[in-house]
C-alpha cells in the first residue's frame, strides 16, 4: 500500500471517529420497518373501532363517545409503544454487533432533539382531544413528528430529515382533507417507515452486517 493511500485511509478512520462522536449513526432499518408494520395494524383496528361505532354517529342524540375516544387512544399508546420497544432493540442489537455505545453524548442530543417537538406537539394534541377537536388529531400527529425528525436529523444519519419533510407534508395535506385522517396516518407512520427502513437497511446494514 503506498504513503497516498496510507494516508486516506487514515483520513477516512479520523472522519468515521469524528462522526461517530458527535453523530448517533446506529440507527437499524429494521427499526423503521417494525414501527411501519405496527402502524399498519393499528390503523387497521383503529378502523374496524371507527366502522363497528359509525352507525351510532348517526343518532342525535347521543353526544358522549367516550369509550371510542378511550379505543382510539390505547390503541394509538400501544402502537407507541410497540414501535419504541422494537426501535430500542434493533438499535441496541446494531450497536452491540458494531461496538457502539448506545448512550453516549450523541444518543442523548438525539434525544433531546426529538423529546422538544414530540411533548409540545403531544400536550397540544391532548387540548385538542380535550377540546374535541378530533379532526386535528392525524394532521398534528404527522407534523410536529415530521418537526422532530428533521430537528433530530442533524444528531444522526442525514436520511432521516427526508422521512420528516415527507411526513411535514403529508400532515400539512391532510388539514384540507381532515376526513381522510387516518388514511394519512397509516401512509405516514405506515408505508413511509416501511420504505425508508427498507432504504436504510439496504444503504447501510445490507452490505456491512
Amino acid at each position: 500500500m503506498s504513503e497516498q493511500q496510507e494516508s486516506l485511509k487514515d483520513l477516512q478512520h479520523i472522519k468515521q471517529m469524528m462522526e461517530r462522536s458527535s453523530r448517533f449513526i446506529s440507527l437499524s432499518g429494521w427499526s423503521g420497518i417494525a414501527a411501519g408494520i405496527t402502524a399498519l395494524i393499528a390503523a387497521f383496528v383503529a378502523k374496524d373501532q371507527i366502522d363497528h361505532w359509525l352507525p351510532m354517529f348517526q343518532d342525535p342524540y347521543r353526544t358522549d363517545w367516550g369509550e371510542l375516544e378511550r379505543n382510539l387512544i390505547m390503541i394509538a399508546a400501544t402502537t407507541f409503544i410497540v414501535a419504541f420497544v422494537s426501535a430500542f432493540f434493533f438499535t441496541y442489537y446494531r450497536s452491540r454487533k458494531h461496538g457502539v455505545a448506545i448512550w453516549g453524548a450523541a444518543s442523548r442530543r438525539l434525544l433531546f432533539a426529538v423529546a422538544v417537538p414530540l411533548v409540545a406537539g403531544g400536550l397540544f394534541l391532548l387540548k385538542e382531544i380535550e377540546f374535541g377537536n378530533y379532526a386535528l388529531i392525524a394532521p398534528g400527529c404527522l407534523i410536529f413528528y415530521g418537526l422532530a425528525l428533521v430537528n433530530a436529523s442533524k444528531y444522526t444519519l442525514g436520511e432521516v430529515k427526508y422521512l420528516g419533510y415527507s411526513q411535514l407534508i403529508l400532515g400539512v395535506i391532510n388539514c384540507w382533507m381532515v376526513g381522510y385522517g387516518l388514511y394519512f396516518w397509516a401512509i405516514g407512520f405506515g408505508v413511509l417507515h416501511i420504505v425508508y427502513g427498507a432504504i436504510m437497511w439496504n444503504r447501510y446494514e445490507r452490505t456491512v452486517d
